[in-house]
């Protein structure tokens, strides 16, 4: 197992810095702010720019966090996540097959799934994912395509899933122990930080919640 699947393993904060949802922020700013907190995985996913700016994104973020202890994954752009040698890449229902992206990658990258129920997340898990997110939890603007699954799927989960799974949608830092509670200990976080005027501040009390 490469060093950076047993980072995965360890990790509880998954944090995605979303170009639409940062809207004028930087998110190399806002990386910057928060790399030193060491959030276990910080996820790339940028569904608007150009393929140029996204890849000029990446290269950034990832010479950020080249020497640090968070995992650097780029959603969807297979192409960009080998050329700047990303720790792995995050793939969505509708996107490039996990069979392929493994051979495409190779076996020390990390391949994490989207899925929006429990027969996807048993079939993502079968197919050799390293990680899935599972949701979204909650309603969520980002993911309008998309009914809220509800907490109870998290039970359902948690009984037959046996690679890291990341509860995601709508979890921010005053929801979070109710998500928690409902027996999960892996939270991906997306608008509870990007749109938060101080990042700083709130990583560190979502920290202190999670542990």
């Amino acid at each position: 197992m490469s060093s950076k699947k047993k980072l995965l393993e360890r990790s509880r904060l998954y944090i995605i810095v979303d170009k639409k949802v940062s809207g004028s922020k930087s998110i190399l700013n806002i990386v910057r702010k928060i790399k030193d907190l060491n959030p276990g995985i910080i996820q790339l996913r940028d569904k608007e720019s150009k393929k140029e700016v996204i890849l000029k994104e990446a290269y950034a973020l990832r010479k950020l966090l080249l020497k640090g202890k968070t995992i650097f994954i780029v959603n969807d752009y297979i192409d960009i996540a080998k050329v700047v040698e990303s720790d792995g890449i995050h793939l969505g229902q509708s996107d490039l097959p996990l069979t392929i992206a493994r051979k495409l990658l190779g076996k020390d990258k990390i391949i994490g799934v989207s899925c929006h129920n429990l027969n996807q997340a048993i079939q993502a898990q079968k197919q050799g994912a390293d990680y899935i997110s599972i949701g979204p939890i909650f309603p969520t603007p980002i993911k309008p395509e998309h009914r809220d699954v509800g907490l109870k799927l998290i039970q359902m989960v948690s009984k037959m899933i046996h690679i890291p799974f990341f509860v995601i949608g709508g979890i921010n830092q005053r929801n979070l122990s109710k998500v928690l509670s409902s027996g999960t200990k892996r939270v991906a976080i997306c608008r509870g930080i990007c749109e938060v005027k101080d990042v700083t501040f709130t990583l560190k009390k979502i920290s202190q919640i999670l542990h």
